[in-house]
């Protein structure tokens, strides 16, 4: 088995140290590699100067490399750590390369700069090391594309856009009904005096994508002075299970009634009941054709002529009543 040091005799027959295989930039590129893979030991995350950065303790990182947990899978071109003394020179080649910086812990979750630049198995200790960014670049390529991709929504073929738009509404519709689901399954349990909650940490905003699926699930006993609050909420909700029991004509009006929205909802109806054509034109300009703007002008000219018939015959009336009126006149004066 090949180790991190070895010793050579020279011609005089004292032993001298060889060079450290991992003096070597290279070399060392290859350990931190394969420590900050899933392989490498257990970080933590913090906010380090507004940035989220991965740290550990310097003596975890000396009892990883003297011995790995239990599972681990060495590679099979990096040599072996035979003492703690070797493990410590190595992480103090990687604090002198500046793979690993030296931190202060100032609270919960951040860290902070920290005047000592040796490595000490008691400080903590934040990966600045990266790695190859080829992944990140292609990752980073993917988003620029898929922003693009996008944002020509409205040039996409039309089974692509139904196609989109019903996984849009099975996810949003999945991640609502997974939320009542929990908040169902905690009220349920904490009216009897526990606290259940089904993937307690997926809202956690300070956790990594994986991390925040677990654990699977927390069981813990209420705190104590919850009894009568649980009392009331126990009372309410078994009323209202009651209330919903003995009332089936509503209670199946109520169900008919989200099958109509759900149906809606991914019919793409549930906010207008507007024609495909209209949809598929709401964003063009809307400009009266030729046909249009003639059957206008023929309107408005006939509700000119209209008007002016009425006009005609509004005066012949007038006229009418002022001789008839006169004439009354002249005969009351003979009289």
């Amino acid at each position: 088995m090949t180790t991190a040091k070895a010793a050579a005799t020279t011609t005089n027959g004292t032993a001298e140290k060889e060079p450290s295989f991992y003096d070597e930039e290279d070399n060392l590129k290859k350990l931190c590699d394969f420590l900050r893979s899933r392989e490498g030991p257990g970080v933590r995350e913090a906010l380090f100067m507004e940035k989220r950065v991965h740290y550990l303790k310097g003596e975890k990182l000396v009892n990883f490399l003297v011995e790995p947990k239990k599972g681990t899978k060495w590679p099979s071109n990096l040599p072996r750590f035979e003492s703690r003394p070797e493990a410590i020179a190595v992480c103090r080649e990687l604090c002198k390369v500046q793979y690993v910086m030296r931190a202060e812990k100032r609270g919960k979750g951040e860290l902070g700069t920290s005047r000592i630049r040796e490595f000490d198995e008691s400080g903590y200790f934040l990966w600045v090391y990266e790695g190859d960014k080829t992944v990140s670049h292609l990752m980073t390529t993917a988003l620029i594309i898929g922003f693009l991709f996008c944002v020509c929504f409205p040039i996409w073929p039309t089974f692509l856009r139904v196609f989109v738009w019903y996984l849009s509404v099975s996810l949003l519709l999945f991640i609502f009904f997974l939320i009542t689901v929990r908040a169902f399954v905690f009220l349920c349990f904490w009216i009897v005096g526990f606290e259940v909650w089904f993937l307690p940490n997926l809202f956690d905003e300070t956790l990594s994508f994986a991390d925040s699926f677990k654990p699977i699930c927390s069981f813990e006993p209420t705190k104590p002075g919850q009894l009568p609050y649980r009392l009331g909420v126990g009372i309410a909700f078994f009323s209202f299970c009651y209330w919903a029991v003995t009332q089936p004509s509503e209670f199946d009006g109520f169900v008919n009634a989200q099958g109509d929205f759900l149906k809606d909802l991914y019919a793409g109806t549930l906010l207008s009941d507007m024609s495909q054509e209209q949809k598929e034109n709401i964003d063009k300009p809307k400009r009266q054709s030729l046909d249009d703007l003639l059957k206008s002008l023929d309107t408005d000219i006939n509700n000119n002529d209209f008007q002016d018939e009425v006009s005609e015959e509004e005066k012949l009336e007038s006229m009418l009543d002022n001789l008839v009126d006169d004439e009354e006149d002249i005969d009351e004066e003979e009289e």
